[in-house]
């Protein structure tokens, strides 16, 4: 049998928008709050941790109008993570959201899809559009880790562990990767920018940043193959993640454990 896996949701920066800014086809007229929310996520078992994308800083959190609810390292030191420690870090893509923040990792291997990098080194960034959302440094720190001999790549679908694989789903940037984990509950999917939000997949209405839309629509029908229902999919930015799953522990506000069964 597969090992089984705790996974923590681990909050680190929120950011104020309407909800039409969510959604391809949002309405411009709808202009109610619906925020976005910021996580990294710990997967663990025994003595080995995995962590799902790395996060931003607070320099990037000033340069994009963020704001820093608590530093990542702070988070991950609250379950008793220490970042110097972890030995595999996912890079699920390389936007300035999830990987700002490579240093903080200082021992492990990065493992990124083949195509996330090309999309990241190639031409694709000659856009000024597309590139908006990466930054250069975030893009030479993985450079640098793979002249350190610290990057494995991956094409499509791999097993990292047992109990834990990764799925090019694509869609919002060329190399999209979700995690497939297996916990207590069954088989949970952290599906980071394949779903920003519970209601992106709800009206199959894709985030309004993408390189290919019908990779994006196409990627919901897999993250629910992958899923042992709807409700083991974890969207990326969903505050409501923080609502549905019980706290990791008592009196530790923002960081919440998914391999348990939503609450109610």
């Amino acid at each position: 049998m597969a090992d089984e896996y705790e996974i923590y949701a681990i909050h680190y920066g929120h950011h104020d928008r309407p909800a039409h800014e969510n959604f391809a086809s949002g309405d411009p007229h709808d202009d109610g709050p619906m925020p976005l929310d910021y996580f990294v996520w710990a997967i663990v078992s025994g003595g080995r941790t995995f962590v799902l994308d790395t996060g931003f800083g607070p320099d990037m959190a000033a340069k994009r109008g963020r704001k820093l609810v608590r530093p990542v390292a702070d988070g991950l030191k609250a379950i008793g993570v220490d970042p110097a420690t972890v030995s595999d870090v996912i890079i699920s893509h390389m936007h300035y959201d999830h990987a700002g923040n490579i240093p903080l990792f200082p021992g492990a291997r990065f493992h990124i899809q083949d195509a996330e990098m090309e999309f990241v080194t190639g031409r694709c960034m000659c856009d000024a559009g597309t590139r908006a959302f990466f930054e250069a440094d975030h893009a030479a720190h993985m450079v640098h880790r793979l002249f350190e001999g610290r990057v494995q790549f991956h094409d499509g679908e791999s097993e990292l562990a047992p109990g834990i694989t990764l799925h090019h789903v694509g869609g919002h940037t060329k190399g999209l990767q979700v995690v497939r984990v297996n916990t207590q509950r069954g088989h949970v999917v952290l599906a980071s920018d394949a779903a920003h939000l519970y209601a992106n997949m709800e009206h199959e209405d894709p985030f309004p940043i993408f390189h290919d839309r019908n990779d994006y629509l196409a990627a919901f029908t897999t993250i629910r193959k992958l899923a042992t229902s709807e409700a083991h999919i974890i969207p990326g930015h969903d505050p409501l993640v923080l609502a549905r799953y019980p706290a990791a522990k008592s009196g530790l506000a923002g960081v919440v454990r998914l391999d348990a069964d939503p609450k109610g």
